[in-house]
């Protein structure tokens, strides 16, 4: 029974891992120095389920004017942005089916399906987003 659990567990947390999200932080106080990244989502945004520690491939991630960003992933640090800008995530460690062509993003996430239900069907990584004031 625990196998069928897991199973269904992977199946509707990666598919609820497959939306795009927007990262962004609004302007910090004068005497904050880190901020963690939040996921956008608004009253209408159908995604309000993903894992808040998977970031999906194709995503968005918004810098302002006086911000620096660093992208953490299972405890390091991949990526950098000390200028202001609108970036891509793309790491490949978070299959998307929006983020590819249907087909590849399709055998992906069927792999990641495959990756969760190993590990009872969550997610195997910690992803993260930092902001500091500059």
């Amino acid at each position: 029974m625990g196998i069928l659990k897991a199973a269904l567990t992977a199946v509707t947390s990666t598919m609820a891992d497959q939306w795009l999200e927007f990262y962004s932080c609004e302007s910090m106080p004068a005497d904050a120095l880190v901020v963690r990244g939040k996921r956008q989502t608004g009253k209408r945004s159908s995604n309000t389920k993903g894992n808040e520690n998977v970031i999906s491939d194709g995503s968005k991630i918004i810098v302002h004017e006086g911000q620096a960003m660093i992208m953490v992933e299972q405890g390091m640090v991949t990526e950098i942005a000390t200028e202001a800008g609108v970036y891509t995530y793309n790491s490949g460690e978070s299959p998307s089916i929006f983020s590819s062509s249907f087909g590849r993003g399709l055998i992906d996430t069927f792999k990641e399906m495959w990756e969760r239900i190993k590990f009872g069907g969550e997610a195997a990584k910690d992803q993260r987003i930092y902001f500091f004031n500059m």
